[in-house]
């Protein structure tokens, strides 16, 4: 593991546990609702927007609008655009990380990488990169965990 790598981990280890929790949580309900643990998998490595995924869990059962998912997803995950201008400068020089930074961002991961004194001798763009990464890697098993184990489970979510 690098050293960017190792830094990254030291620093977001409690907002993996909080992803792997709440992305648990969200496979279970996922599977409570009905969905194969796949569904939750594919949605959080697709989506990727927690509050989202639970919302669309549940229109998946009603008949499907598109356009108001779209309406709804846009509304909700607005903050991002402002995420997003904030973050230009830091990953201006991020080179072929910048896609994956764009997409991985979420509350969590702007929130550190925001405010992070990353060490002189670290390469920025990668701490940022194994942040996210890993933030985006502890929800997606978080998910697919959750909707695997969620028939262990006897919860009503009515």
């Amino acid at each position: 593991m690098s050293n960017e790598a190792r830094f990254a981990f030291k620093k977001t280890v409690p907002i993996m546990l909080g992803f792997l929790f709440l992305g648990i949580s969200y496979g279970v309900y996922m599977h409570k609702l009905g969905f194969s643990f796949l569904y939750p998998l594919c949605m959080a490595a697709v989506i990727f927007a927690g509050s989202v995924e639970f919302i669309i869990g549940n229109l998946l059962l009603q008949h499907f609008q598109p356009l108001t998912v779209l309406i709804l997803t846009l509304l909700v995950n607005s903050r991002h655009i402002f995420y997003g201008i904030t973050m230009l400068k830091k990953y201006s020089n991020s080179g072929k990380l910048k896609p994956f930074l764009i997409y991985g961002m979420c509350d969590e991961s702007f929130s550190l990488n925001a405010t992070l004194k990353v060490p002189a001798e670290l390469k920025q763009s990668y701490v940022y990169f194994y942040i996210t990464i890993f933030n985006y890697c502890s929800w997606v098993l978080g998910a697919g965990f959750g909707g695997l184990f969620g028939s262990l489970l006897q919860l009503n979510v009515q």
